[in-house]
């Protein structure tokens, strides 16, 4: 496996993925009713840059997006979204996106990391992102619609990259 930076050729097999957890409505705030065209504009034009985990035979396994937190005084801290396909989960693929994306961040001169909205079932993410030292600085009460569970709590999480 390897993580390379997005290409306009992926998008065609880009796009099922992103698509499938979008319209699940459970990990991320867009609508399950996004458009292909709102999502291409989210996930690849507006981030500052967009990645892609490529398996065996070209094939992709999952995706992250970073761009600036904040605009100006707190474009310092980055933001990050990742998207693993259905059938690359729990092979450590999140794990590799998100390391890599903490050397590109400070690579691109970002001092901190920050998740806005990490929802609360996402057991899985959250533990993830704690093993990889991010902190929840924040409980936002029922601030997700869950599609199953209904209005869920959910947690800023932040990581410093820099620390001087």
């Amino acid at each position: 496996m390897i993580i390379r930076e997005y290409n306009k050729s992926d998008w065609n097999n880009l796009w099922p993925i992103i698509e499938k957890v979008f319209r699940e409505g459970e990990t991320y705030a867009f609508s399950p009713d996004i458009t292909e065209q709102e999502a291409h504009k989210v996930w690849i034009e507006s981030p500052k840059e967009a990645w892609v985990a490529v398996g065996e035979d070209n094939k992709l396994l999952g995706t992250y997006y970073l761009k600036a937190n904040q605009p100006q005084l707190g474009s310092h801290v980055c933001n990050c979204g990742y998207i693993v396909s259905e059938d690359a989960r729990g092979k450590g693929l999140a794990t590799s996106m998100c390391e890599h994306s903490q050397i590109l961040a400070k690579e691109l001169g970002f001092r901190a990391m920050q998740y806005n909205l990490v929802v609360s079932t996402n057991i899985g993410a959250i533990r993830l992102w704690e093993k990889l030292g991010f902190l929840i600085v924040g409980n936002l009460p029922k601030a997700f619609n869950s599609k199953k569970a209904g209005y869920v709590d959910a947690f800023v999480m932040y990581k410093e990259l820099i620390t001087n």
